[in-house]
């Protein structure tokens, strides 16, 4: 059976000997963040980890680390633990065919139990917050799938976005959000701004470890998350109505925040420790104002460590940024035969491909740029031959090693937009883009005498005069 909630995940990740409670007493800071730091270093059997005695928090509960194995990423997907990467990707991909999956809307959402609503809303009497690295410039909520809609067109449901991203707590009703110009709700708070409004938002704290993944793939503009939700689930999503907002939340979260973003309102946000490995600065940033939060019962507050990869979040966005890069690129090119888009949310992109012609590979390499993944995060694509595995690392270095001539494998390309948190980004946001062929060269066509160069048969020029005098007469 599918997870329609946080809790219900937990409990089997807990019978699958996968989630550590953690009874202690624990200091909010630096204990939590440290721990779930040390947990990604376990490797790909790596537990949840679940705080239970937060000092200074009453009856509080974070869990870290949900995602954060290839062990939990497969109990995620109702696979059995042991599963490795390269099937899970194969089987995201195979759940990915089926997409859509229509939601199921239901009545009583779980996180109706508590309101507070206008003046009495207090993010800080809810959520135990805590700092995840020490040079964070505040609170962060960085696993909450945000819901927002095109407010041009506001009943197109294609055109709604479920998307994760980070938010600054400013403030018991105030938070910063950073949406980027290539994300969806960068564009629907664009549109907001231009018709002179504020943007709605609802924000869904502690999912199904479905609606998580969902929230962090890059998929196309007018593509429904909650239909791919039901896609990987192998059943419909369960989602509600907001009661603020009207938008569609997540039946089964933990905490619902609603509000709006505030229109051509920008304050200072970050830093904050990137997936990247690296602080990103402080910029200025659009403005969310709270004013109603529902919460479940002592709601489980699912918290997520970045830092140095490998961490949770490259559990998360390994098999949704490889799945859909390779079904856009197979449905072009069906000699495509795997993608590896694991490493730093597939800033490096590996393709394995048969090869139709000579510069064949370079062409593939080319057309990942231009993906909706592509265009903000592959820095460099890595192009290898079909039977090259491009999870095995050392298959791909030695096609590297073996395959790859500087002569003219190596194809730059210069001054394209990456996502602005990539470091190596100069200026921010612009870098060069890398295309490697690390193919087995092609041999050049032989096609003919091509200095011999057609001539007009002698004929022609009377031929010609002809033709004009009966076009003429028509």
């Amino acid at each position: 059976m599918a997870y329609d909630d946080l809790r219900s995940f937990l409990d089997t990740l807990d019978k699958e000997g996968q989630l550590l409670h953690i009874t202690e007493e624990v200091l909010p800071e630096p204990d939590v963040a440290a721990a779930a730091n040390a947990a990604t270093r376990l490797g790909d059997a790596a537990p949840a980890l679940s705080f239970e005695n937060v000092s200074g928090f009453t009856s509080a509960r974070i869990v870290m680390n949900v995602h954060g194995s290839w062990a939990n990423h497969a109990l995620a997907l109702e696979m059995p633990k042991q599963t490795g990467p390269k099937d899970q990707v194969e089987e995201f991909t195979r759940r990915w065919a089926k997409f859509p999956v229509a939601p199921e809307w239901r009545e009583n959402p779980l996180w109706s139990d508590n309101v507070l609503d206008g003046d009495e809303v207090d993010i800080f009497k809810v959520l135990p917050l805590v700092r995840l690295n020490d040079g964070d410039g505040g609170f962060y909520l960085d696993k909450a799938a945000i819901v927002s809609k095109d407010p041009a067109d506001p009943d197109n449901s294609n055109k709604q976005n479920v998307g994760i991203y980070r938010i600054e707590v400013k403030g018991r009703r105030k938070l910063a959000i950073q949406p980027a110009p290539v994300h969806d709700i960068g564009r629907h708070l664009r549109t907001a701004e231009q018709r002179n409004e504020d943007l709605p938002i609802a924000i869904a704290l502690g999912n199904d470890p479905i609606i998580s993944l969902v929230a962090s793939t890059p998929m196309r503009y007018e593509e429904n998350e909650y239909e791919l939700a039901g896609a990987l689930r192998g059943a419909p999503a369960p989602i509600t109505s907001a009661p603020l907002t009207g938008l569609p939340v997540p039946w089964g979260s933990e905490v619902v925040i609603e509000g709006v973003i505030e229109g051509r309102k920008r304050e200072l946000e970050g830093p904050f420790g990137e997936f990247t490995g690296h602080y990103s600065g402080g910029h200025s940033m659009p403005i969310i104002r709270i004013d109603r939060i529902s919460y479940r019962n002592a709601p489980v507050f699912e918290h997520l460590y970045l830092g140095m990869p490998w961490t949770e979040i490259d559990y998360m966005l390994a098999a949704n940024t490889a799945a859909p890069i390779y079904t856009q690129l197979k449905a072009e090119f069906p000699e495509v035969q795997a993608v590896n888009a694991s490493y730093t949310h597939g800033s490096v992109v590996i393709v394995s491909t048969q090869k139709r012609f000579g510069g064949f590979a370079k062409a593939v390499g080319t057309r990942v740029l231009t993906l909706p993944h592509g265009l903000a995060c592959a820095a460099t694509v890595i192009v290898v031959d079909e039977d090259v595995d491009p999870f095995n690392l050392p298959q791909v270095m030695w096609a590297l090693s073996t395959k790859m001539n500087p002569a003219g494998d190596l194809i730059k390309i210069p001054n394209m937009h990456i996502n602005e948190l990539m470091p190596q980004a100069q200026p921010t946001s612009i870098v060069d883009r890398l295309i490697i062929d690390a193919t087995t060269p092609v041999g050049a066509d032989k096609r003919g005498n091509y200095h011999n160069q057609v001539s007009d048969l002698p004929e022609m020029t009377e031929w010609l005069t002809k033709l004009q005098k009966m076009t003429a007469n028509r």
